[in-house]
């Protein structure tokens, strides 16, 4: 953390370890993943100190404010004192977590239409055979 006050917000994303490579970072910004203030910005957007950014992460919407600027990498323990999760976001991580607790969604599981295979299987299944 340094006496900057302002630094990219791709920048601060991998900096902040919420990506593991910039170009990954700006990906996620240009797909509408990355959100500050609730808009969408470009990887290129100055982050300030007290800015509200929600970040898409896999299943997980995470929600920070920008507690410090810093434009380089540094240890896990540094990259978490350069945000603050909001309560928000906390109690909805929790719910997920504890809803995973108790088995995922078998919806979940299903990806497109099905293979020959697993057509014959339910053909056969709604048959009785």
């Amino acid at each position: 953390m340094s006496d900057i006050d302002r630094v990219r917000l791709d920048k601060w994303l991998w900096a902040a370890r919420f990506f593991k490579t910039r170009s990954i970072a700006t990906r996620e910004i240009d797909l509408g993943r990355v959100r500050v203030a609730g808009e969408r910005v470009k990887p290129a957007h100055d982050v300030r100190c007290g800015e509200r950014i929600e970040i898409q992460l896999a299943a997980q919407r995470v929600e920070v404010v920008v507690r410090a600027l810093s434009a380089v990498r540094g240890p896990a323990p540094v990259a978490r004192e350069l945000y603050e999760e909001t309560a928000a976001s906390i109690e909805r991580r929790a719910r997920v977590a504890e809803g995973r607790r108790y088995g995922t969604e078998p919806a979940a599981a299903i990806k497109g239409r099905p293979t020959k295979k697993e057509g014959r299987a339910l053909r056969r299944l709604r048959r009785g055979d």
